[in-house]
């Protein structure tokens, strides 16, 4: 690659309101992703992403390989589940996630072999129709977190023309690192999945968007933009403010192009797309080889953790798999998480699976996970000052208690995206996040009526 323009790294165009700044403990960001062997089993749940869960395509005793599909829907908004080791069905029963739901699953047990199902082939790919088809056709989802069907984002509806792609590499929450080693371990996957995308759609503009704090990201990021292979000037990277929730899509496209997304609405709304840099870097991979989502990186940490590491973990391992490879526990956690500590979700069991969306496991000791103690709320606004969407947690955390169902509509607890900045505010220890879910069920049951 040649010499980087002098205008390839842009400042934020809008400042969002609201966030906070949180203790980082990027305990991993210096550590080389390893690729984790094949456990003796892993457990497929129909239900890996937002939308129709799927039906299993395989019966039990049935031999399996890596990348075959193993549960499908004709359902618009899902995306197939495929193998991510091979070996023998051993069961297709009901199990819990690591959200208390209850989903049915396909369990295969491991012959050690990692064999490829014989019909993986790179796809045939010369339109964006073509893209969106291979896309779906990988099972890819959102790596982030979110978990959204990532073939819908790239289904450009004409009467919602998108001009600019934002390439999420953020990574604003605490502890986790998968991102940034992504960044740094996988650029030349990102940026032929980023030149490609900007081919195909012909954007205006594409954005790879990360914090100031990750120094290295950018300097790498920065070759991605290079004058040799973008002759339209259209690829930028974009340094943000290191701040929580930086990287949430709203955020992000208000930071990035100054575009405020509507109350309810998506980015597409205002012409953008939000892909993460890992998504970016597995189309890359997938137009290369053909070969599914069947495995993910997941970061491993908290003070619990005897060895912290980035690994490569085949999807559907069990997370006691996960922590035993990282060598177990140095003490008995209070607090299990999937997912960061602003957004994760606490689980009670480690014989739960890991799916495409998770990105964490993170294990804290009482000195680190310790809740303050709830108090009476003194007016003092943090709350407000720190949400994003400008909402007033206690106003709805009173409504809901009285289950008023139009106010606290009208007081907006719909656009919350629950990224815990208010109650990470609280000097009173308040469970804000967990009122303001409350307050959605409220809405919600209202509606059924």
């Amino acid at each position: 690659m040649g010499k980087t323009r002098p205008d390839a790294i842009l400042k934020p165009v809008a400042k969002g309101r609201g966030g906070i700044f949180a203790a980082h403990h990027k305990l991993t960001a210096e550590s080389e992703t390893v690729r984790m062997p094949a456990p003796e089993r892993v457990v497929l749940p129909m239900l890996q992403h937002i939308g129709a869960p799927c039906v299993p395509t395989v019966k039990k005793g049935d031999t399996v390989a890596v990348g075959q599909v193993v549960g499908d829907s004709d359902k618009f908004l899902s995306v197939p589940i495929h193998a991510s080791v091979s070996g023998t069905v051993e069961s297709i029963a009901d199990v819990k996630l690591a959200n208390g739901a209850v989903a049915p699953a396909v369990t295969i047990l491991s012959d050690g072999e990692m064999r490829l199902f014989e019909g993986i082939s790179p796809p045939v790919v010369n339109s964006k129709e073509e893209l969106v088809k291979a896309v779906r056709a990988s099972g890819l989802v959102g790596l982030g977190g979110a978990g959204f069907p990532s073939f819908v984002k790239l289904t450009v509806s004409p009467e919602k023309p998108i001009d600019t792609l934002i390439v999420n590499a953020a990574e604003c929450e605490p502890y986790i690192t998968v991102d940034y080693r992504e960044c740094i371990e996988n650029s030349w996957n990102i940026m032929n999945g980023v030149y490609t995308l900007a081919e195909l759609y012909g954007f205006k503009q594409v954005i790879i968007a990360v914090e100031d704090n990750k120094p290295e990201a950018i300097r790498i990021l920065k070759n991605i933009a290079d004058r040799d292979n973008d002759k339209g000037n259209v690829v930028k990277l974009m340094a943000l403010k290191s701040r929580y929730p930086q990287g949430a899509e709203k955020m992000m496209v208000l930071s990035a192009t100054g575009r405020v997304v509507p109350a309810g609405g998506l980015p597409a709304d205002v012409g953008c797309i939000v892909m993460n840099v890992g998504s970016v870097a597995f189309v890359a991979r997938y137009l290369a080889t053909g070969k599914p989502l069947t495995s993910r990186t997941v970061t491993v940490s908290g003070d619990c953790i005897k060895n912290p590491m980035n690994i490569r973990v085949p999807v559907g391992t069990l997370m006691k798999d996960i922590v035993d490879f990282c060598g177990g526990f140095t003490k008995e956690p209070v607090k299990l998480l999937s997912g960061g500590p602003m957004m994760g979700t606490a689980i009670t069991d480690l014989n739960v699976p890991l799916l495409k969306s998770n990105n964490a496991v993170l294990a804290f000791s009482k000195k680190n996970a310790g809740l303050k103690r709830e108090t009476q709320c003194i007016h003092c606004g943090r709350c407000h000052e720190a949400c994003p969407m400008g909402l007033m947690p206690t106003d709805i955390e009173k409504y809901a208690a009285l289950k008023d169902a139009e106010t606290l509509t009208k007081l907006g607890t719909m656009v919350c995206m629950e990224c815990g900045s208010c109650a990470y505010s609280c000097p009173g220890g308040k469970p804000l996040v967990q009122y303001m879910r409350l307050a959605k069920s409220v809405i919600r049951e209202a509606g059924k009526k």
